[in-house]
């Protein structure tokens, strides 16, 4: 990192949709790069093209952060000394660099319609407009001056593009790949000026990254073929020694390695993709969320970070103040990382562990509540959760794996156990629900050798019956140790169950 610069970075997402989980990294190693080194993180709201922008995806944007407690330094709702926030209030400072371009030779004014460009594509396939073919179109290059004054006195729609020069090399120093080169030949003359008066992100983040001093920039590798128009647009407006330095970040892979991990991979293969569940307006179609489907935050965003980064140890699991602590540039990889969503369950099962249970009691109220148990006492919740917390994955799983807790079973999976019944077991059970009345402590450690004493005083088999003895506390051969589990539901019910089981296995 440079020494002479306060570090600034921005996540500059554009609200038209959900947010991807390759956006919210690209927001997470913006943020852990400012922490790390005392600097400033900034959200940045890139609006520009109002043909794909979707009402409320700002704030849903604002929420994912929010969720991930990747909170901003300046954004439109905490602004700084950098504002605007958003590039659609910045409108007018795009038009005067755009001419700026144009009066230095730079840019030039393209007259060519959407309609006339549209037709050309189909007649070449591969049209593009560049320094191969700008001579022949219709713009202030192959235009006299004086036709190029006439169509603007008339206001006729024009964009501004920039003028790429020929058979040249522009490079640059990558934080993540080294030096990176391109033939300038090779790309073609960008819109940097719409007709509507709005910036292309070519040049919206050229300005905007320099009036809000940014001195980093993470962003996707997918943008790697736009830097060679963004560093000649910061020598050309001769901000050249003010250029930020520049990591591109590696893709997310599909789980099989073949290409970036997309919305319908998610759909196809039955995992989220984005952070929060997001309803398309259009289609009033629901995708579903990291968050929706009960993974904690701690747990997206430490999966997150080691999705193309690690610190070089065998360490898998950080908290947000470790990632801050521990993150370098130099230790995210030039690769592709493949998505594994059952690595990413594993994160969040980890992390289900290792939270507080009274910090995850809120969420697991919320699963009772949307199953009808209105209200519980938060003592019996909290001795639950810890009995069951292990075998959770997600949130929602507590009540797959407790249900039983406040709920009487409504069946009884006695099949397997029902052929080998006799009145012996019938009356074994009888006489020792009679004598838990009585029992002086009802704690699991004194329970569980009560109740085996009694087996073998009683001629049977421990085998035989502490199956049973589970079937009738929870309706099935499953749940966790059984005497904590009759400890838990407390003498009263566990007596009661029994009375109740009983018919079922005669």
């Amino acid at each position: 990192m440079s020494s002479q610069r306060k570090v600034r970075v921005r996540f500059a997402p554009s609200p038209t949709g959900g947010l991807h989980l390759g956006g919210v990294r690209t927001a997470l190693f913006n943020y852990l790069y400012a922490r790390h080194y005392g600097g400033d993180f900034i959200l940045r709201i890139e609006d520009t093209d109002q043909t794909r922008f979707v009402s409320g995806a700002e704030d849903y944007i604002n929420e994912c952060l929010a969720w991930c407690g990747l909170t901003p330094d300046e954004s439109p709702n905490k602004p700084g000394k950098f504002g605007p926030y958003r590039q659609s209030e910045r409108k007018d400072s795009y038009r005067e660099y755009a001419e700026q371009l144009v009066n230095g030779g730079f840019a030039y004014y393209a007259f060519d319609t959407a309609e006339e460009l549209d037709a050309r594509r189909k007649e070449e396939p591969n049209f593009r407009y560049s320094h191969e073919n700008r001579l022949q179109l219709r713009n202030s290059l192959s235009l006299s001056k004086e036709q190029t004054a006439k169509l603007l006195s008339e206001g006729h729609p024009y964009t501004i593009r920039i003028k790429m020069p020929v058979e040249e090399t522009v490079s640059f120093e990558d934080m993540i790949r080294g030096r990176v080169a391109f033939e300038t030949s090779l790309v073609d003359d960008k819109v940097l000026l719409k007709a509507d008066g709005m910036p292309t992100y070519h040049l919206a983040v050229v300005v905007d990254d320099k009036a809000m001093e940014i001195s980093h920039v993470f962003r996707g590798e997918e943008w790697l073929p736009s830097a060679p128009v963004h560093v000649l647009l910061w020598e050309y407006l001769g901000w050249k020694d003010k250029m930020p330095y520049w990591a591109h970040l590696p893709l997310i892979l599909k789980p099989d390695g073949n290409g970036k991990l997309s919305k319908r991979d998610g759909d196809r293969l039955g995992f989220p993709v984005y952070a929060m569940n997001w309803t398309d307006q259009k289609s009033d179609e629901t995708t579903k969320g990291f968050r929706e489907m009960g993974f904690l935050p701690e747990a997206f965003i430490n999966m997150l970070a080691v999705l193309g980064w690690n610190d070089g140890t065998e360490q898998e699991i950080f908290s947000k103040e470790e990632l801050v602590s521990k993150f370098s540039v130099d230790r995210i990889g030039k690769a592709g990382a493949k998505f594994d969503f059952e690595k990413a369950k594993w994160f969040n099962h980890e992390w289900i562990k290792k939270t507080s249970n009274t910090a995850i009691l809120p969420k697991v109220e919320e699963v009772l509540n949307r199953h009808g148990i209105a209200s519980h006492r938060t003592e019996y919740v909290l001795k639950v959760l810890a009995l069951v917390k292990e075998r959770m994955t997600f949130v929602e799983d507590f009540w797959e794996q407790a249900s039983f807790f406040f709920i009487m079973p409504e069946r009884y999976d006695v099949d397997a156990v029902k052929p080998k019944w006799n009145e012996n077991k019938t009356a074994f059970f009888q006489d020792i629900a009679r004598e838990f009345v009585t029992l002086p402590i009802w704690k699991a450690d004194s329970l569980e050798p009560f109740f085996k004493d009694r087996i073998v005083e009683a001629g049977m088999k421990i085998g035989e019956l502490m199956m049973p003895f589970r079937i009738m506390l929870v309706g099935g051969k499953f749940g966790p140790e059984v005497f904590q589990i009759a400890e838990i539901l407390g003498r009263d019910e566990v007596v009661k169950r029994m009375e109740r089981s009983l018919p079922h296995f005669l």
